[in-house]
Formats: C-alpha cells, sequence, structure tokens
C-alpha cells in the first residue's frame, strides 16, 4: 500500500504530507477544500494525466513558481518500500518528471510498480459522452491487469498521429513511409485491441456472476473499429488510403473501438438509464473488475499493489447500496481512498479507516 505521501505545490495543497494509512483511507471535508485533490495526486503515479485529465500546466499551486511535486513510498512486500515521485520543474513546465527510488523513470514504467483504479462524479457520464471516454476507461482497467499495455497504446498513438499529419499533408505521401507507419499502427493495433476484447470478454463474464441487487448489472460487448488482427489491419489501412486522404484522418483501427453498455434484465442502451442506475453499473463493473484482479488466474504481474480512488462514491447511494459496497472492497485486497463531506455515510467502516480532515488545503488526522 501507499503511505507518506507528499504533496508540494500541488493544486491547493502547499505542503501535505499524508501518513499512517490503513486498508481504508476517508478523507472528509466541504466542498473545494481539497479532498479530490488528494486523489488527483495519487492518481498521477500512473501512467497518463490522472483522474482529471488535466493538463500539467493547471496543476502547480497559484503563486509558487510554476512546479509540483508528488511522491509517496510504496510497501510492495517484506522488503524496503519504493519510492515513486512525479512532478514537473518551472523551468520546463510541459514536461513531467518521473522518480523511482531517486533514478529517472518515464511516466508509462509507474505501471510496473503499482494499479490504480478510480471512480469519480464526472464518471458518471460515461455512457452518455462520445467512445473516446469508454476506451480510455478500458485501457485503465487492461493496464491493471497488464501494465506493458501502456507502451502499446502510446505506439499506437504516436503511430496514428504521424500517419493523420501525412495524410493531412498537401504533397502526396512517399508509399514507403506509408508501409512503415503502418506496419507500427497494426502492430500495436492489434495488441491494444486484442487486450480491450479479452478485458470485456472476461469483465462481462465476472458481471454476470455478480448478483443483481443491490447493484444493476450491466452487460458489455466490445465493438471493434477495425480488423483485430495485425496483417489484417495493415491490409485494410494500406488499401483505405484514398479514403483516409480525402477525409485527412484514418478511418479504420482500434481508435474507433466502442464499448457497448446495456442494463441486464431491461436491455436498455446505459445511455438511456438513469443517473442512478448508471453509477450503479459503474460500480458493479468497478466490483466486477476487482474480483478479476483478486483472482486466481490472474497473471502474475496483475498482483503489483493497487488502489482503488473512489471520488464521492457514497453520495448518491442508498444505504443497502452503501454497506453492500463497503462489504465488498472489505473482502478485496486493494487500499481504497474515498472522500465525502461528512463520516455519517461511511459509518460501516469508520472504525477500519484512517480518517483526515482536509480544510483549505491541509489535512489533519482526525482523532
Amino acid at each position: 500500500m501507499l503511505d507518506r505521501i507528499i504533496l508540494s505545490r500541488f493544486r491547493n495543497h502547499r505542503e501535505t504530507v499524508v501518513e499512517g494509512t490503513a486498508q481504508f483511507n476517508l478523507l472528509v471535508g466541504e466542498n473545494g477544500a481539497g479532498k479530490t485533490n488528494v486523489l488527483e495526486a495519487i492518481s498521477l503515479l500512473a501512467p497518463g494525466r490522472g483522474l482529471r485529465r488535466a493538463q500539467l500546466a493547471d496543476m502547480p499551486a497559484q503563486g509558487g513558481d510554476g512546479g509540483f511535486a508528488v511522491s509517496a513510498a510504496l510497501q510492495a512486500g517484506a522488503g524496503e518500500p519504493v519510492r515513486l515521485g512525479t512532478g514537473i520543474a518551472a523551468e520546463r513546465p510541459g514536461r513531467r518528471l518521473v522518480q523511482v527510488n531517486g533514478a529517472q523513470a518515464s511516466a508509462v514504467s509507474l505501471a510496473e510498480w503499482l494499479s490504480i483504479g478510480w471512480l469519480t462524479p464526472a464518471m458518471d457520464r460515461l455512457f452518455v459522452e462520445g467512445a473516446g471516454a469508454r476506451r480510455r476507461f478500458l485501457d485503465r482497467m487492461v493496464l491493471a491487469l497488464s501494465p506493458g499495455h501502456a507502451s502499446h497504446a502510446a505506439r499506437l498513438e504516436t503511430a496514428l498521429r504521424e500517419r493523420n499529419r501525412m495524410l493531412a499533408d498537401e504533397r502526396a505521401p512517399d508509399p514507403r513511409w506509408l508501409d512503415a507507419i503502418e506496419a507500427q499502427i497494426a502492430e500495436a493495433g492489434a495488441r491494444v485491441a486484442g487486450a480491450r476484447a479479452d478485458l470485456v470478454a472476461s469483465l462481462d463474464t465476472a458481471l454476470e456472476r455478480l448478483p443483481d441487487a443491490p447493484f444493476a448489472r450491466p452487460a458489455l460487448a466490445y465493438r471493434a473499429g477495425g480488423p483485430m488482427t495485425a496483417e489484417s489491419l495493415a491490409a485494410a489501412l494500406r488499401e483505405g488510403r484514398p479514403r483516409d486522404r480525402a477525409a485527412q484522418r484514418t478511418l479504420a483501427g482500434p481508435h474507433r473501438d466502442e464499448l457497448a453498455v446495456t442494463m441486464a434484465g431491461k436491455g436498455q442502451p446505459a445511455a438511456e438509464c438513469s443517473t442512478g442506475e448508471q453509477k450503479a453499473m459503474l460500480i458493479a463493473m468497478t466490483l466486477a473488475h476487482s474480483q478479476l484482479l483478486e483472482g486466481t488466474g490472474a497473471q502474475d504481474e496483475a498482483r503489483r499493489p493497487r488502489l482503488l480512488l473512489l471520488d464521492e462514491v457514497a453520495a448518491h447511494l442508498d444505504p443497502v447500496r452503501r454497506e453492500a459496497l463497503f462489504d465488498r472492497l472489505r473482502a478485496g485486497s486493494a487500499q481504497v481512498w474515498l472522500t465525502g463531506t461528512e463520516t455519517g455515510p461511511f459509518a460501516a467502516i469508520t472504525g477500519d479507516a484512517a480518517v483526515w480532515e482536509v480544510s483549505a488545503g491541509t489535512v489533519r488526522r482526525a482523532g
């Protein structure tokens, strides 16, 4: 688990230290106090842009030098803790820095040490937003099982960007360059698409084992945006060059994948369900994913320490669903971080939890 988490000049936290953590960790305070900022800082100890998907330049504290730092001690076994850190330097605000035990590392490499998942109020719109949000959601879940997914996804994104640049150029692109770029897209794309499809199939099976109550159970389907094998995808890209050049973008591939979600029992698309039903389905997916990670068939690399960040998750759950959620989280091995404006909704776990009071960017251990 993580302990001694330090936020320096991050958002509204000038210098915050959180230590003495437990399996359940509760941050309590008024809206705007800085609770979600703590969760966001922790989420930056994984590849990607964190739970808010914010720009790096938006994260430093106002009135500071333009830089920030987040670090934490990771206890991953009986040995010495591993120190993870990330942030930006004031002189290079657009470049993210990452360190592992004081040595420079890549952001992608963070996935090798820690698996982090999260639910936030903004994710309640996951089912009504564009397909890109659902692909990112899928990729985070795949990453929790296989840290190598981050590098495959990064290679795919880079190659797609280069192909689109070439397609948009007024000059006809050199076919040999397109061949080389498309080979990269095909190789990385097949890995990304295959991992997503496997995850959706496993997750749907795990969801079928969850009881229909107290959470609304979703049924999942993976819709590929192109051929699933490297050879077929490369051929499709080559044949689609005239069409793609007219559109000035790549029209087939994993960047057009879709996660289709319906509410089991009703057969109703998730986008047409109530906000409460959508939240319940999201929680069910999170719990099913947690079961995959706990399962005896999980890959060895999936046994990295796990964190689950739940921002205001109890706010719109009735008492029965809250109790069921806490029971399932208690049965797992993930370190859980929760936020709320008061302790009342968390009464079932406060006896086992480390509780902090958050106010105006300061964090104080309660009790």
